[in-house]
């Protein structure tokens, strides 16, 4: 018997190094990056959570921020490119913030840049990765607290997509197979995890 305020402790103490190990072990991030922006209500008031994953679905990071304006997007924009090589192709909405911080970022400069159109944006893969996010929110019964809530987001996106393999694609006997390989993963994940002095 474990309550959900235990869970929520050991997901403080260890999901960050969890998601970090997930991240490091992963392949190299492709040279693409789809963003696109989602609304999050918390205790009533609407945030934009801001989105970006490469062409192989990856997570690259996330943001949690009040608005969506260029400031927004430009501090969105240098988070995403701490952690990951610069890309050579950015897919996004026809939001007017993007072009504006991309513009004013020099690294960017001669990245393309290409804008989907309302009609196609179900073409956009980070629109499609909004999805596990909210439905997370609906069995949280929503979040709450900004900085609480770009925590757990941040670990709960590259700690599912581990263990999301495309299980449409594969047989059933590879699907297995693969699952048990990403639980061997995991479990040295954890173990590296509890143990710092051994995770490098």
């Amino acid at each position: 018997v474990v309550t959900y305020e235990t869970v929520r402790c050991w997901c403080d103490k260890f999901g960050e190094a969890f998601a970090h190990r997930v991240k490091a072990a992963r392949r190299k991030p492709g040279s693409t990056w789809h963003l696109d922006e989602m609304f999050v209500t918390l205790r009533g008031e609407p945030f934009l959570l801001w989105r970006a994953v490469d062409e192989h679905d990856a997570e690259l990071d996330i943001l949690l921020q009040k608005r969506g304006d260029k400031d927004a997007a430009k501090r969105f924009f240098k988070r995403v490119m701490r952690s990951n090589p610069v890309s050579r192709k950015i897919v996004t909405d026809q939001l007017r913030s993007n072009p504006a911080a991309k513009a004013e970022i020099p690294k960017l400069a001669n990245v393309k840049h290409v804008f989907v159109k309302a009609a196609a944006r179900l073409n956009n893969r980070a629109e499609n990765s909004h999805q596990p996010t909210r439905e997370r929110e609906r069995r949280m019964r929503g979040f709450r607290d900004l900085k609480r809530t770009q925590k757990f987001l941040s670990c709960f996106g590259p700690i599912r997509q581990h263990f999301a393999l495309k299980r449409h694609l594969l047989r059933a006997s590879l699907y297995r197979k693969q699952l048990a390989v990403q639980f061997v993963a995991w479990r040295e994940f954890a173990e590296h995890a509890q143990n710092p002095s051994t995770s490098f």
